[in-house]
């Protein structure tokens, strides 16, 4: 969905979406990231820590609400204050019933241009964690964690059958002329990979509109989607519009797939050693 600079309206438009996405049968819901703001990140600006709320807080009460009303597990998206100066970017687990499952703060920060999250987030401790929801068990991870095959193959092998991606990611608008379509097919290439090489679905699940002044904004590339083990893409939203996906993620296609592509069962746990190094000199 598209954000505007009331977090209030925000919400009551993310509640009118799982409200939708429910009637059209959805079990599980997730929202993109940081979905109560317009995207803050594009400026360092100590003022805007003031949009940070606490976990238990209204949006997790407010989904937990919803939660038990409708009957659906949601992955929601906060921006955390843990305490006095430390502020986390945070998905929240919520089951059908309402219970809040737990937390998954955001690994990978990036900061680069307008996006200075470096700034405001504070690395992740939690690990990569899943979580046995009513109807499937899942892992959420945020945006740039998204480019780690090493953050997916975590919450894979803790046994996740679906990996979220709330996210908030665009086009520069001095590169989006030359550099565009192929950010974009990096994006989803990247995160088809992942579904790929750990035989499970992954959802992305990306914001819309323009945000900022004109050539020093961001716009956000929509195109929220969803791929099966096989890596197919069997849902996506457009770039520029509010849309809604609701798609069958059938537990069967996992099992069939890793047996005919054992890649878990084939890793060499012996030999990769080297990886919890930065180089290898």
């Amino acid at each position: 969905m598209a954000c505007s600079a009331d977090p209030n309206e925000n919400l009551a438009k993310a509640e009118w979406r799982i409200r939708e996405a429910a009637g059209r049968g959805a079990q599980i819901v997730c929202v993109q990231e940081l979905f109560r703001s317009q995207y803050f990140c594009r400026e360092e600006n100590a003022d805007l820590f003031d949009l940070a709320e606490p976990v238990p807080g209204p949006t997790s009460d407010c989904f937990s609400r919803l939660s038990r009303e409708l009957d659906v597990a949601i992955i929601g998206s906060v921006f955390e204050r843990r305490a006095a100066g430390v502020y986390h970017n945070t998905a929240l687990v919520i089951d059908a019933g309402g219970e809040l499952l737990g937390t998954y703060r955001k690994m990978h920060i990036p900061d680069d241009p307008l996006y200075y999250e470096k700034f405001y987030f504070t690395p992740g401790d939690l690990g990569f964690l899943s979580f046995e929801t009513r109807y499937a068990r899942v892992a959420p991870l945020v945006c740039w964690d998204q480019w780690y095959p090493e953050a997916a193959r975590l919450a894979a092998l803790g046994g996740a059958q679906v990996l979220f991606y709330p996210t908030a990611i665009g086009w520069h608008p001095s590169e989006k002329a030359q550099h565009g379509a192929a950010q974009r097919d990096a994006w989803r290439t990247i995160q088809r990979s992942h579904a790929i090489a750990n035989g499970l679905y992954v959802a992305a699940v990306n914001r819309v509109g323009y945000e900022g002044p004109p050539q020093h904004g961001l716009e956000f590339w929509g195109s929220s989607f969803v791929a099966d083990p096989f890596g197919q893409v069997v849902a996506e939203a457009s770039v520029g519009g509010e849309e809604t996906l609701v798609v069958e993620c059938d537990p069967r296609r996992i099992e069939e797939t890793r047996r005919n592509w054992p890649f878990l069962r084939d890793r060499r746990i012996d030999a990769y050693g080297g990886i919890v190094k930065r180089v290898i000199d």
